[in-house]
This record gives structure tokens, C-alpha cells and sequence, in this order.
């Protein structure tokens, strides 16, 4: 992407090193630097003009959710782990917290299922009993 005319700073860099310009990431001199080229490009202060509303309405959509507390404790404990140099496990932090939920929900469920007079599941002792007459 260019706008044809020659800058100081070129357009693909520009777009490589756009997020560090809209998350305030970069250096105050480059971020000068940036400032002067998409004031001189308008194919990049519209690429930067895009991304910064798509960066809004991800905030506005998505920043409201909570972290549940037991996948951020997980998540810094395999922050903990690395820093000290031991094994991490292969499975990820919230593919292993999505297991124990299902697993939690499988208990409740079956909690839930016994004390409501439901019929037996297969490891129930009623069932052992109506197998073995």
C-alpha cells in the first residue's frame, strides 16, 4: 500500500509497526516519526483510522469480560514454572481449565441427576442391582 509519493518513512513499515503506534508502545521519536508520515499518506491514516475503530469495537465488546479466578491462577503458575526453569505441561492453560469445567459440569450434573430421583447411570449401585436379577 502507497499513496505513490515519496516519504521519509515507508509505508509498509508504517503498517508493520501500526499496532505499537495505536497501543502508545513505540519510542516518543518514532512515534513522530509515524504522526508525519500518515498526516502526509492517506492510504495509511485510513488503514490506521480502520484499525483504531476495530481496536474500539473490540473493547467495547469484549473488555467487559471477568477472568475467571481459577484460569488466571493457572496461567501464572505456568508463568511461575517457566521462570523457574521446570517442565510446563503439553496441554494449555485454558484447554486444561476447559476439561475441569466439563468434568465439573459432568459431577453436577450427575449430583444433580441422583438427587432428583432420575434413573441410575451405569456405575449407580441401583443399576448394579436391576444387572444382577
Amino acid at each position: 500500500m502507497s499513496c505513490g509519493e515519496p516519504h521519509e518513512k515507508d509505508c509498509s513499515e508504517v503498517l508493520d509497526h501500526l499496532y505499537e503506534y495505536l497501543d502508545r508502545e513505540m519510542p516518543a521519536g518514532e512515534c513522530a516519526d509515524f504522526q508525519v508520515h500518515l498526516d502526509e499518506c492517506s492510504p495509511c491514516l485510513e488503514k490506521y483510522g480502520l484499525e483504531q475503530a476495530v481496536k474500539k469495537l473490540v473493547k467495547r465488546c469484549c473488555g467487559h469480560d471477568d477472568v475467571p479466578t481459577d484460569l488466571r491462577s493457572k496461567v501464572m503458575g505456568r508463568i511461575e514454572l517457566i521462570r523457574a526453569g521446570e517442565t510446563v505441561p503439553e496441554v494449555s492453560v485454558l484447554e486444561q481449565a476447559k476439561r475441569e469445567a466439563a468434568q465439573r459440569e459432568q459431577a453436577d450434573a450427575a449430583a444433580a441427576g441422583q438427587a432428583g430421583g432420575e434413573p441410575a447411570g451405569p456405575g449407580d449401585a441401583r443399576s448394579e442391582t436391576a444387572r444382577a436379577e
